[in-house]
């Protein structure tokens, strides 16, 4: 493991942050790449602003024209200096220098590698834990869950890099832990078409890991979610947490359990006591066609009802052709990461060019289905995704958001969008 020291950069001004809720006028359409500037590649809402905090003209991980692929965010949500150091991973695959996780300090601005390994690849989720360290793992057949452990008066230092083989070899993205300290996980793998060695479906699963011990990842039991009473193709319906299954071979254990098979899982993010999950992609026909461009479910964590919580076409419009052209139409498109607003709704960026990020309303119909779904910003960048979407829990009035991929050279990077101090209608 490389643990190392990086360069600083000027932070942004201190902001008022005493509200506690994002309201915003929605935008009326997707962005359109004709209109991208590198310096402001967002389409926002009035009354908000955009600033770059931290990218690879501060921190270049991966020289030489490589993108870093700033990937998935959090802070410290505990402990010391509580909410200054923002966590970043990078989704490099194959780099001979391995996978990484930077650390920006939020006072500073200085930016720097938090860890490093030349056997890391495609490194994804990441999460704070209750107990004050990291997780994060690798989004590929097989990946691994790792546990960082921070020096207890510098919370921006690593001291250990732990591998926990007992939460699944997997091919992770989303991390979520619930208030018991069982460690909820996904299969990114398109589970309903690919399978398993021409087995289909299998993968694609949702799991849960229930430690021996509270706050102890090194042993427990994990389970792969099954549906009881589904009688159609999209595993919705009475769900059940089957197990415990072989973590080694996590993937095919859980479907030999009768896990279901989901259509590349990514992120997940609990609120009040549901699981929601972005599945990036539909169900297919027999030709191999989507019924539906992805969606999100949510779990009901007590009694482990499954059910549609947005799906275009539902509740949702169903994005049509590209931003220009004749007969566009905005919709949502290839879910992808997850995050919680400040006011308790599930905030969803996507997996797609234009990448927008909405905002929907934890408000359910009879069906389990938001009641209100809404379009809060878009990408102009015309080769980039947005990913990492988070709040501080700290610092209600800014959303992170980063860059991955961009068009412009060494454009990866982190952005901040901020609620001015005067609140919308």
């Amino acid at each position: 493991m490389i643990l190392a020291t990086g360069c600083t950069t000027a932070i942004i001004a201190e902001q008022d942050y005493s509200e506690d809720s994002f309201n915003f006028k929605p935008i009326k359409e997707s962005a359109n790449s004709i209109h991208w500037n590198p310096a402001t590649p967002w389409k926002i809402p009035e009354g908000y602003t955009q600033t770059r905090i931290s990218g690879e003209a501060n921190l270049n991980i991966y020289d030489g024209g490589r993108n870093d692929w700033h990937d998935m965010n959090t802070v410290n949500e505990t402990g010391i200096h509580r909410g200054r150091y923002l966590y970043r991973t990078h989704e490099v695959r194959n780099a001979p220098e391995g996978g990484a996780i930077s650390v920006v300090d939020l006072k500073t601005g200085r930016t720097k590698i938090l860890a490093q390994h030349t056997s890391w690849n495609a490194v994804d989720g990441i999460r704070w834990t209750p107990w004050g360290s990291l997780l994060f793992a690798e989004e590929r057949t097989g990946g691994r869950l790792f546990e960082i452990i921070l020096e207890p008066n510098d919370p921006a230092t690593a001291v250990k890099v732990i591998d926990h083989p007992a939460v699944g070899r997997l091919a992770h993205e989303g991390i979520d832990i619930d208030s018991e300290g069982n460690v909820y996980v996904v299969d990114e793998h398109r589970g309903r078409s690919t399978g398993c060695n021409g087995v289909i479906p299998c993968g694609g699963g949702i799991y849960k890991f229930v430690p021996d011990k509270y706050g102890d990842l090194s042993s427990g039991s994990l389970y792969v979610l099954g549906i009881k009473t589904n009688t159609n193709r999209d595993n919705t319906g009475q769900g059940e947490w089957l197990g415990p299954i072989d973590a080694s071979r996590a993937r095919k254990s859980g479907s030999d359990f009768g896990g279901a098979s989901y259509q590349r899982p990514e992120d997940i993010e609990i609120i009040a006591n549901k699981l929601y999950v972005a599945i990036t992609e539909g169900s297919r026909d027999e030709y191999g066609k989507e019924y539906y461009e992805g969606r999100v479910i949510s779990i009901n964590l007590k009694n482990t009802v499954v059910s549609d919580f947005v799906k275009p076409g539902i509740n949702a419009p169903v994005e049509v052709g590209q931003p220009g052209e004749v007969g566009f139409q905005t919709g949502l498109d290839s879910f992808d990461n997850l995050a919680t607003s400040p006011d308790g709704q599930l905030v969803i960026i996507e997996d797609n060019k234009p990448s927008d990020i909405w905002f929907a309303s934890t408000a359910t119909n009879e069906f389990g289905a938001s009641k209100k779904v809404r379009l809060f910003a878009s990408l102009y960048d015309p080769e980039a995704e947005g990913t990492g979407i988070y709040f501080n829990p700290d610092d209600p009035a800014t959303l992170y958001v980063n860059v991955q991929h961009s068009k412009a050279a060494d454009g990866d990077g982190t952005w901040v969008i901020i609620r001015n101090k005067r609140r919308l209608d």
